[in-house]
């Protein structure tokens, strides 16, 4: 076990996305408190900085995806993944917050005390295992097993001559020019391969067991080309781009869900429009589910449908029955020439980084949890986790999230309180914590955390009713969260920990010494 000490106020779990957004929240609303930032990579980004694959982009716009206190200037709705990083890093470096990261940190457990009112966090490193203590744990590393994706297993794997990949783990020397490409998948990573390979590849073939719905948006923003360079001010400009966007995703995703039939013909009517003429729509843009039971797929101006009419890529509907020596079998008898077989199979789903957590000994299973208000977890004091939208931008309700726990940092400091602890959650009417029928959410619904479907328990999937609730709706929960002040000794509230821990200065490593930056 490592001999370093570090004791902080707030650990923040995971710089990515959420993890960055989380600190400047801090910086901004909780200035006093200290902390710092374990990442399990060597690198800020977090998902940016996994994905490499080619075509990586967001499949939301930046507008929403961006931060609210950083706004997206650019006109560029759906940006690649080179510089989604590169605004994380940039928004990192400007705060000073990739100065206070501890890379390379991968947390394994986390024990709470209640004879302390702290956290005992344990982090792999290159030199050894360490521990850390805070008073409040801040999880944001996503929800999937950065690992490893979700690979099903491919029949006659073993004798296939060509090369097999998946996008999570893509090679940097793979070379698919003048190459036949299967890529199987139908989600948002295969829609973004395929136009990707289309421009090199001889051909490439995206290769579904059902199609999912299909969405073109523009690359460039109309709105954001028309107001920015013009004589309001940039950041009012972005603003409004921004609310705009949100509106219209909230619209959109409320028409599905109360008109799917309008919805399903509005969709199948665009794509249909968008593909050579006879083209099978039905067969292969048509899902037997209704629009946002799984998650909608945007490709920006539409370059999967015009890597179709150009006839650079193919869409085959089909299950596959076994990989030959030189391609990939089908179920209805034919086979697909293959060089590279793409599994874009999907994620495996992995809560908190696989951490274990315990509570005063005793260890606690996220599917037996509830969350209350979507950021905390029922059970498990001081501590909270991001889970962003899945039917919007993970960064509104990231951005929300973080606000939220703020709020709540700061008013049990000015109440003298240490410890907070959501109690009495439902019994019954839970549900899985993710309202999608996706394949890669239904391997793991046991493993999530659940919802309610009343109160503080209930995921409302709306930015604007989790506006009010979490930026400005009541902290003082009597009912459902329970405040304790500290333990015996000068040291164990918040604001107490805050001073013994600048007692003790001289003990830390210039990363955590500091307040925020």
């Amino acid at each position: 076990m490592g001999s370093e000490r570090v004791d902080v106020d707030v650990i923040v779990v995971g710089a990515g996305l959420s993890g960055v957004g989380a600190v400047a929240h801090l910086q901004d609303r909780s200035p006093e408190l200290t902390w710092t930032v374990l990442e399990a990579r060597e690198a800020i980004g977090g998902t940016w900085d996994l994905f490499r694959y080619p075509g990586v982009r967001s499949d939301s716009d930046m507008f929403t995806l961006g931060y609210a206190f950083r706004p997206w200037t650019r006109t560029t709705a759906i940006a690649d993944g080179a510089t989604i990083r590169t605004y994380i890093d940039d928004t990192a470096r400007e705060r000073g917050i990739d100065r206070r990261v501890r890379f390379g940190h991968r947390v394994v457990a986390a024990e709470w005390s209640s004879t302390t009112a702290s956290w005992t966090v344990t982090a792999e490193t290159a030199a050894g295992t360490v521990e850390l203590t805070c008073r409040f744990l801040y999880f944001c590393s996503g929800y999937y097993r950065y690992e490893q994706g979700y690979e099903p297993a491919l029949p006659g794997a073993d004798r296939f001559t060509g090369e097999i990949v998946h996008p999570q783990h893509w090679p940097a020397d793979l070379r698919w020019a003048g190459k036949q490409v299967v890529v199987v998948g139908s989600g948002a990573t295969a829609f973004t391969l395929v136009p990707a390979l289309a421009g090199e590849a001889a051909h490439v073939t995206m290769l579904q067991r059902s199609p999912s719905y299909v969405l073109s948006v523009p690359t460039r923003d109309p709105l954001a080309r028309k107001l920015f360079g013009g004589r309001m001010p940039l950041r009012w400009a972005a603003a409004l781009v921004r609310a705009r966007n949100i509106a219209l995703v909230t619209s959109l995703y409320q028409l599905s869900r109360r008109r799917p039939a309008l919805m399903r013909r509005k969709l199948l009517d665009a794509a249909r429009a968008q593909l050579p003429a006879g083209f099978d729509v039905d067969t292969h843009f048509s899902p037997a589910y209704d629009p946002w039971d799984q998650r909608l797929c945007v490709v920006p101006s539409g370059d999967l449908f015009r890597a179709v009419r150009d006839g650079g890529a193919s869409v085959v509907t089909d299950r596959i029955a076994t990989l030959t020596e030189h391609g990939v079998a089908l179920a209805s008898g034919t086979e697909l020439p293959a060089d590279v077989v793409v599994t874009a199979t999907g994620l495996s789903l992995q809560m908190l980084g696989g951490a274990t957590l315990r509570v005063d000994g005793r260890e606690v299973e996220p599917g037996r949890t509830v969350v209350y208000k979507g950021v905390l977890l029922s059970g498990v004091p001081n501590f909270a986790l991001t889970f962003g939208y899945t039917n919007a931008s993970w960064t509104l309700k990231a951005d929300l999230a973080a606000t939220y726990v703020c709020r709540l940092l700061r008013r049990m400091r000015a109440h003298g309180q240490a410890v907070v602890t959501v109690v009495d959650p439902p019994s019954d009417g839970l549900a899985p914590l993710i309202n999608l029928r996706s394949g890669y959410v239904l391997r793991a619904a046991d493993r999530l955390p659940r919802r309610g479907s009343t109160g503080p328990w209930r995921l409302s999937n709306s930015y604007l009713r989790d506006l009010l609730v979490l930026r400005w709706g009541r902290i003082a929960d009597r009912r459902h969260l329970r405040f304790s002040p500290a333990p015996e000794g000068p040291s164990e509230c918040l604001e107490g920990h805050l001073q013994d821990t600048r007692r003790h200065e001289g003990g830390l490593p210039d990363t955590t010494r500091q307040g925020v930056a």
